[in-house]
């Protein structure tokens, strides 16, 4: 948005924080950025709010913005059919459009009285662009995607690093460009690595995942990213304690990677909190190498159901036409 004249009055990198504990440590600083937030709008009077994504802080901003006769199009919707589906009633109320880019959350939001669009998913557009720009990298065979989180990338490195040296195979990571690279240091010193420390990559995920035969990743978009880029994937999840029990009672899905959640299939292999392990990780990546072709025939799949190039183009006609009226 900076490269197209838009002032950056904050950074996401500021409110990154996951998971319900984390969330709660940190709840007078988030508060603070939500009168923050308020105060921005109110002295730039905007013809339409354009929410984007992260759900916890803009629901709130779209309720708010809706009392006041502010117009409200939230773009990436919140993934409400996935849990806290009450909050549907919110996005019906306080919206005056949703524009979705998973296939199913169109029928979704309609049959619960959304006045929604679906324009297809923007990291088509995003690799489509990033093909022209790839930089070669040394070739490697694994890719590790621990997240883009501090708290995440803890819990998930360490063990993606141990099971990269147990199989004995070239290994890089791909660290996230808002965190600093010490930090990613730190943590290959304490899992006490034998081999030499991998190279890390700091906002050059395509470039790595253009380079590398296989990855493990961190559930999130990287996981579509990554079946984009065509390269076969075990996806892992662990959090806090607290966070991970909260979420198990009150998310009610059979998949956890979009991948897997598109194609209504387990084709990735999923490894959740107590079932990641440096031994499960090491199974799974021999399981998912001996299925190669048909994991890469299903991600041609995927791509084909997430429509055409061209997504952030029509969600940007829609909102133009909605600001008009």
């Amino acid at each position: 948005m900076e490269e197209v004249g838009g002032k950056a009055v904050k950074h996401v990198k500021e409110l990154a924080f996951m998971g319900f504990w984390e969330v709660l440590k940190n709840i007078s600083t988030i508060l603070g950025f939500i009168r923050y937030c308020k105060k921005d709008i109110l002295d730039f009077n905007p013809d339409v709010l354009i929410l984007l994504d992260y759900p916890g802080f803009n629901l709130r901003m779209a309720k708010w913005a809706k009392e006041r006769r502010f117009k409200v199009i939230y773009y990436i919707v919140p993934q409400v059919w996935a849990w806290h589906k009450s909050r549907v009633h919110k996005l019906r109320l306080y919206t005056d459009k949703l524009i979705a880019i998973l296939p199913f959350e169109s029928e979704f939001y309609q049959k619960n009285g959304c006045s929604v669009e679906y324009t297809g998913h923007p990291l088509l557009d995003e690799i489509e662009r990033k093909q022209d720009f790839l930089t070669p990298l040394p070739h490697i065979k694994i890719a590790l995607l621990p997240g883009s989180r501090k708290q995440e990338i803890k819990h998930m490195l360490p063990v993606f690093l141990k099971a990269a040296e147990k199989l004995n195979v070239t290994y890089a990571i791909a660290a996230s460009p808002n965190i600093p690279v010490s930090f990613y240091e730190d943590i290959i010193r304490k899992a006490n690595i034998r081999s030499a420390s991998p190279a890390i990559y700091p906002g050059r995920m395509y470039d790595l995942l253009n380079s590398c035969e296989f990855a493990f990743v961190t559930s999130g978009t990287a996981t579509l990213e990554t079946a984009l880029m065509n390269v076969p994937q075990i996806v892992a999840y662990k959090g806090s304690f607290i966070s991970y029990s909260i979420a198990k009672a009150l998310i009610s899905l059979r998949f956890i990677s979009l991948v897997n959640l598109i194609l209504d299939q387990a084709l990735v292999p999923e490894l959740i909190q107590g079932d990641l392990t440096v031994g499960s990780l090491i199974e799974e990546y021999h399981i998912t190498l001996n299925n190669q072709k048909q994991v890469q025939d299903e991600y041609t799949r995927l791509r084909n159901s997430l429509g055409n190039i061209g997504a952030s183009d029509r969600a940007a006609q829609i909102i133009v036409q909605e600001a008009k009226h």
